[in-house]
């Protein structure tokens, strides 16, 4: 079984590729899955963050307020890196775990992490890199349109990940995904088929 790590900034088509592999019967994992799951109410990381940040980091319901947190960690460096060194560990170990744990008699399992560094793929022993990649302005046209974010913070957003060319430096595999779903199907196809037989 492969070990496959999936990486692509905001409004590359994540969810997309996420779904083909589902469709296909392959074991996914995202790790802002993880991290929802790792920031319910009465968590440790939960009460961590509460502990770094104060009380603005929760909603009025007391639960994890990604929106809020999204629009200080894009705005502010000093404050991401802080998220970051408390969220990025026990994300690595769920991680982990699952690819440890994925059934033999699948080809490959896949972990999706969007900010995708060099580590990784020690850390998670990964045998690939897939980056999904698209052009900066599809990027912010999609964010815009399909998630509603206005032109500022969809390009703010896209600022505070990593480019393009840091990310293909990662890659073993780039897939462009400025097409049309079809196309990146068929793209996923062509890569899966190498390991049917194998």
């Amino acid at each position: 079984m492969k070990r496959v790590g999936l990486g692509g900034g905001i409004g590359s088509g994540k969810s997309t590729l996420e779904a083909m592999l589902r469709q296909r019967g392959l074991p996914v994992l995202d790790a802002d899955v993880v991290v929802r799951e790792l920031t319910e109410p009465g968590s440790e990381l939960l009460s961590a963050l509460v502990d770094a940040f104060g009380s603005a980091v929760l909603t009025p319901a007391g639960t994890y307020d990604r929106q809020f947190m999204a629009s200080v960690i894009f705005s502010d460096a000093s404050a991401r890196r802080r998220v970051n060194s408390l969220i990025h560990p026990a994300v690595g170990r769920a991680l982990r775990q699952f690819l440890d744990e994925a059934p033999d008699d699948v080809p490959a399992a896949f972990v999706a992490v969007p900010l995708l560094r060099a580590e990784h793929r020690e850390a998670l022993l990964l045998d690939e890199v897939w980056v999904l990649e698209v052009d900066p302005e599809v990027a912010v046209e999609r964010l815009v349109t399909g998630r509603g974010m206005s032109d500022l913070d969809a390009r703010a957003r896209l600022r505070a990940q990593p480019s393009n060319e840091e990310r293909r430096e990662l890659a073993d595999v780039v897939l462009d995904n400025s097409g049309t779903p079809d196309e990146l199907r068929l793209r996923v196809e062509e890569l899966l088929a190498r390991w049917d037989h194998s």
